[in-house]
C-alpha cells in the first residue's frame, strides 16, 4: 500500500473536512512540482470513493486496505466514478513519447455525459485534473462552468504547480491545500518506498538532488547524478581552460543510450547557476544571471528543436566555464 509522506497539515485539513460531512466540491492542491500533490489527489480520490461505496471503509486517515473492491477498480483504471484528466500523447500510438502542450477543451467537454448521470457505485464521483496549469484557455473556461454549478456528488481535485497561472475565478471556487518541499527524512522514506532496490548511497544522493521533491528525485534515479554534478562543478571551478572537461562530458552524454542523462544535464545546469547566483553580488551577480538565462534558453531549445546533443553539451559547459 502506498504511503504518503510529508505535508501532514494538508493531509489533516482534508481528512477533517471529509469527516465533517460538508466536503467542499473543489480543492486546489498547490505547491512545488514533485512534492506529492498528485499522489495525495489519488489517495484522497480512492478514499472518497471507498467511503461512498456499498462496502464502505473504516481504516484511519486516507487509508483504503488492500483487497477493498474500490481499490481494485481504481488500480485497474476502471472505476466508473473516477476521471483523471491530463495532457494526452501527441500520437495515440506512441503513448510514452511527446505529450500535447495542454489539456484541451475537448477533454473537458468529454466530462459532460458523465455529469448528466448520477454516480454509478455510490453517492460520489471524483475528477482529478493534473495539472490544472495545463488547461488551455477555453478548457479552463469550460471547467469553470462546472465549478460554478457543480454536478451533484462530484468532487474536483485540481493539482497546480503555479496557481498564479490559473483563472482567478477558478481559484476563487476552490478550497486551497498548500504543499511544501519535504524534509530529508520524509524524502528518504518516500524514495525508499519507490526504489526498494536502491542502496543507501543512491538514496542519499537522490535526497540531495531532489531538493525536497521526491518526484524530481525519481527522474534522476540510476543516472549517477552525483557524478554529473561533480563534472559540472569542476568546469565551473577551474573554467576548463583547455576544453578537456567539456569535451569529455559532451562525448559522455551523446548518443541515444544517454538520452535520460543528457536531459538531466539540461535540467541541472540552469538550476546550478541559479544557486550560484544567490551567493553573488555586483558584477559577478550579473554574470551569473546572464549565464542562467543563456543556459535556460539553450536547454529549452535543445529539446524543442532536437539540437545535436554533443554540440549542445559543449556549448552549455562553456556557459558554465564562463562563470569563473
Amino acid at each position: 500500500m502506498t504511503e504518503l509522506f510529508g505535508n501532514a497539515d494538508a493531509h489533516t485539513a482534508f481528512v477533517a473536512a471529509l469527516r465533517g460531512g460538508a466536503l467542499h466540491h473543489a480543492w486546489l492542491l498547490v505547491g512545488p512540482e514533485g512534492v506529492g500533490k498528485a499522489r495525495f489527489a489519488q489517495a484522497a480520490a480512492l478514499r472518497m470513493l471507498a467511503e461512498a461505496s456499498a462496502t464502505g471503509v473504516s481504516a484511519p486517515g486516507l487509508v483504503v486496505p488492500e483487497g477493498h473492491p474500490t481499490r481494485a477498480l481504481v488500480d485497474a483504471g476502471s472505476h466508473p466514478d473516477l476521471r483523471v484528466m491530463q495532457r494526452l500523447p501527441k500520437d495515440p500510438e506512441k503513448p510514452d513519447q511527446d505529450l500535447a502542450r495542454s489539456i484541451t477543451i475537448a477533454q473537458v467537454r468529454s466530462l459532460q455525459p458523465l455529469f448528466a448521470t448520477t454516480p454509478s457505485m455510490g453517492a460520489r464521483r471524483v475528477v482529478i485534473i493534473d495539472a490544472a496549469d495545463d488547461l488551455e484557455r477555453n478548457g479552463a473556461n469550460a471547467l469553470l462552468k462546472n465549478l460554478e454549478e457543480p454536478p451533484a456528488g462530484t468532487i474536483f481535485l485540481l493539482v497546480s504547480h503555479a496557481p498564479g497561472r490559473l483563472l482567478p475565478t477558478i481559484r476563487s471556487r476552490c478550497r486551497v491545500l498548500r504543499f511544501a518541499a519535504l524534509d530529508d527524512d520524509d524524502m528518504a522514506k518516500a524514495l525508499r518506498q519507490a526504489l526498494p532496490e536502491a542502496d543507501a548511497d543512491e538514496i542519499a544522493a537522490l535526497v540531495r538532488t531532489g531538493e525536497g521533491a521526491p518526484g524530481r528525485a525519481l527522474r534522476y534515479a540510476g543516472l549517477d547524478i552525483d557524478g554529473l554534478d561533480r563534472a559540472i562543478a569542476g568546469i565551473a571551478e577551474d573554467g576548463d581552460p583547455m576544453n578537456a572537461r567539456r569535451a569529455a562530458l559532451a562525448k559522455a552524454l551523446a548518443g541515444k543510450g544517454n538520452a535520460a542523462r543528457y536531459e538531466a544535464f539540461l535540467d541541472r545546469v540552469p538550476a546550478m547557476i541559479a544557486r550560484e547566483a544567490r551567493s553573488r553580488s555586483g558584477a559577478r551577480l550579473k554574470t551569473a544571471l546572464d549565464a542562467q538565462a543563456a543556459a535556460r534558453d539553450l536547454a529549452g531549445a535543445a529539446l524543442g528543436l532536437s539540437l545535436d546533443a554533443q554540440a549542445t553539451v559543449f556549448e552549455m559547459a562553456a556557459i558554465v566555464a564562463a562563470l569563473r
